[in-house]
């Protein structure tokens, strides 16, 4: 089993979650309508595209600066609360990936940790108010089981990916209190929050992109 993750899964990850985001853009407006101003996926399109036009003319070495890169990008190109919130969260994951050069379970599952806390911070949101928290929090504790457990690096993002897509799901029956959401109070209810099902499929792309042959695992399938 590989160590850990390097700057190629990093950027795959990014150009694979902007695949996902173009794939799904009118859903998450779709959703986003029902419940919010319905620019969400048109949004977040239009912030991974710029992170991969960045990725382009930049190879960042490190995971770490990879995140940092896909930071500025969303902050400086999303507008609405999207920008804020996902620039937050890799700009945390950047701060807790370091200079490593590799992410290995542990540090994998601290920057997705790192993450959920960025956006609970700039969000003051909690799990259950029906934002993307409710995807964020459930992957960071089953990241951290999975370490816990013992497992690889492929296993602690399936895991993450996997309880984030559950947490999704679990935010359609929930009465929005935080947001544009929550200005309709009942009437929430029954919606599935964009956030959360785009943090959902971009956490799917991570793992789907760290099971890629050439997923950037030194001493593995791309050694």
């Amino acid at each position: 089993m590989s160590a850990g993750l390097d700057s190629r899964w990093a950027i795959s990850w990014l150009r694979a979650a902007a695949e996902v985001v173009a794939d799904h853009r009118i859903d998450l407006s779709e959703l986003d309508r029902a419940i919010g101003d319905g620019d969400h996926g048109e949004n977040l399109d239009r912030g991974f595209s710029a992170i991969v036009e960045k990725l382009a003319v930049e190879t960042p070495q490190t995971p770490g600066a990879v995140f940092k890169l896909a930071a500025m990008a969303l902050m400086s190109k999303v507008g609405g609360a999207a920008g804020p919130l996902y620039g937050t969260a890799f700009l945390r994951a950047a701060t807790a990936s370091g200079d490593a050069a590799e992410l290995d379970p542990a540090l994998l599952a601290a920057a997705l940790t790192a993450a959920r806390d960025g956006v609970v911070a700039r969000g003051k949101a909690a799990a259950g108010d029906k934002t993307m928290v409710d995807a964020w929090s459930p992957a960071a504790a089953a990241a951290a089981a999975a370490v816990a457990a013992g497992d690889g690096v492929v296993e602690v993002l399936e895991a993450a990916a996997a309880a984030a897509e559950a947490g999704a799901v679990a935010t359609d029956p929930l009465t929005a209190r935080k947001g544009r959401a929550s200005y309709l109070g009942e009437r929430s209810a029954g919606h599935r929050d964009p956030g959360a099902a785009s943090s959902a499929l971009i956490l799917r792309a991570a793992a789907d992109a760290a099971n890629q042959p050439a997923a950037g695992r030194p001493g593995g399938d791309a050694a």
